[in-house]
């Protein structure tokens, strides 16, 4: 889905400009993300399947909930609204844990070129996943993985990207800490 979206400077300032999501991924404009990893106090993660209709990653296990930052929205609001539309979870502001913000670059091979500031959340996942209703135009299914995936996806096919390792083991470091 196209929607508008704030354009930031390289350091994540507004510029006071708007685009819409494509021409900011056609033209690399920075812009801000939400990224919401959502564990249980079993040491589960979960994970969506990527709809194989995504332009970008189809198909691959990620990040439990994911998306663009509205143009004016602040990014608490962002981060509930993303929950609630591709899983259909209620969350609180307070059930929200912001463990960073990170710079994102990457070129894909379509084209689209991901210059975003990615602000990372984590929370505890308090209710069965079969209470859960995802958004077919984004998710193709969810499920619980151990939270040691994080850590070992250079092993792992369509789970992950090795290439963000790192990021995985920080969010890794986050999840045990709050466990």
């Amino acid at each position: 889905m196209d929607e508008l979206i704030d354009i930031l400077t390289p350091e994540g300032k507004s510029t006071g400009k708007t685009a819409l999501k494509s021409e900011a991924h056609k033209n690399g404009w920075f812009h801000a993300t939400v990224h919401i990893w959502l564990f249980t106090l079993d040491k589960k993660i979960l994970l969506q399947k990527r709809a194989l209709t995504k332009k970008v990653f189809p198909g691959l296990w990620d990040i439990s909930v994911a998306g663009h930052i509205a143009a004016g929205e602040d990014i608490i609001s962002a981060a509930k609204r993303e929950v609630f539309e591709e899983i259909g979870l209620k969350l609180k502001e307070n059930d929200l844990i912001k463990i960073g913000t990170r710079i994102h670059q990457v070129t894909h091979p379509n084209g689209i070129q991901d210059n975003e500031h990615h602000h990372v959340f984590i929370a505890e996942l308090k209710v069965p996943l079969s209470t859960l209703t995802i958004q077919k135009e984004e998710v193709d299914d969810i499920k619980l993985f151990d939270v040691s995936t994080l850590k070992n996806t250079k092993n792992l096919d369509n789970i992950l990207l090795s290439r963000f390792h790192d990021y995985y083991c920080s969010v890794y470091n986050q999840i045990v800490k709050n466990i």
